[in-house]
């Protein structure tokens, strides 16, 4: 038997639609979106603008050309972080932070900007009160996980959003571990730039991922070039989504993401949610009777993504991870996960943790044979 547990770091199996709308477009949609007029082209930039739209309605984003697409959610982060901060700025996070706001963070140190990390519990929680003592006169960003990498841990970002609104301080949010699996209305959370991957539980490929940019907030370009549009200026342009999407996209892979939302807004994140959480709390009930496993972070599927952070008493984290590979068939991540401040908090520093993330295409079967398997190897320790 063969189990995907690693949906954390990209979902796998995709929906149906993904495939073939990735396929179908590099067979016969090869051209330059909004490069030319001829047929070919037109339907590229009709399967980008098609997309915008998807996750436009999504997110409840005002129009569709807010929608900026990037390769990777480090990209969206890293253009949204250092386009805004400048020089004397500060800036708040959490100490539940992957590397990919941590490290663009402290880079920006090196150039004036300070920032802020507010202790988070040793469950991964943040008291948004802790988070309102840190703003300064120079509070520009606030910039948070919706949902931890390695534990699962919900945030309340509405809470936040709200603090950071009545500071007038813009608020970024981290999404890569909840969009597609938690409802995230951009205006009712006050979020003024989002950040995702469109590989995860968006569904998509490899190479996607989104920025959601709020009218009235003003970043700088990470790079200029061509954009089908205004070639005759020597200026970027200033209009969204050309502003920052210099160059040729990836058209297949961003029509294969517009196919994975569309599958999403169909089922509905409320029903993606609810079968989580119930091969969640399976996961978690079975896991709490196996003798030897530690668990870290809430274990409560109220409070946390599907995703179930682990170790197994006087084995590594690799051991364990090797073993279920190995003997049974089951693929976890293990380790550190990207976010060494996270792992600290929740007291796992520096040899990591075991983490099994379940998805929408994980079975009940399979959370039993790796409940059974786990088992097998607590047992022989």
């Amino acid at each position: 038997m063969q189990v995907y547990f690693d949906n954390a770091a990209t979902s796998f199996p995709k929906p149906e639609s993904v495939y073939t709308t990735a396929e179908h477009v590099m067979r016969h949609v090869g051209a330059n979106p909004g490069r030319a007029g001829h047929k070919m082209a037109i339907d590229a930039s009709r399967y980008i603008y098609d997309a915008r739209v998807e996750l436009a309605e999504l997110f409840n984003a005002e129009d569709e050309k807010n929608i900026i697409f990037t390769g990777n959610t480090t990209d969206s982060l890293n253009l949204g972080i250092k386009g805004l901060l400048k020089s004397g700025d500060h800036a708040i996070t959490t100490s539940m932070e992957h590397n990919s706001v941590i490290r663009p963070l402290h880079k920006l140190t090196h150039s004036g900007v300070t920032y802020t990390q507010v202790q988070c519990s040793d469950k991964g929680d943040l008291d948004p009160s802790d988070l309102e003592k840190a703003i300064t006169k120079d509070t520009k960003l606030i910039v948070i996980t919706h949902a931890s990498n390695i534990c699962g841990t919900i945030i309340d970002i509405e809470a936040v959003g709200e603090i950071a609104r009545g500071h007038g301080i813009t608020f970024m949010v981290d999404a890569a571990q909840t969009a597609g699996v938690l409802d995230i209305d951009v205006q009712k959370l006050k979020i003024d730039m989002l950040a995702t991957a469109g590989h995860k539980s968006l569904f998509g490929l490899q190479g996607t991922a989104v920025l959601y940019i709020r009218d009235g907030i003003e970043i700088n370009t990470a790079k200029e070039g061509g954009t089908g549009s205004y070639s005759e200026a020597l200026d970027q342009p200033e209009d969204l989504p050309d502003k920052f999407e210099s160059g040729t996209l990836n058209t297949p892979g961003i029509a294969a993401l517009g196919a994975g939302v569309k599958f999403i807004r169909e089922i509905t994140t409320k029903k993606i949610r609810e079968h989580e959480q119930q091969l969640l709390a399976r996961t978690l009930d079975g896991m709490k009777k196996i003798d030897g496993v530690t668990l870290y972070g809430h274990s409560d599927p109220r409070k946390q993504t599907s995703v179930v952070s682990f170790n197994v008493d006087h084995l590594t984290c690799s051991e364990v991870g090797h073993l279920l590979d190995s003997e049974f068939g089951i693929m976890v991540r293990v380790g550190v996960h990207c976010s060494p401040a996270g792992h600290k908090t929740l007291g796992t520093y520096p040899h990591g943790t075991v983490r099994a993330s379940l998805g929408y295409f994980n079975s009940a079967d399979e959370v039993d044979y790796f409940i059974r398997s786990l088992t097998k190897i607590a047992g022989k320790r």
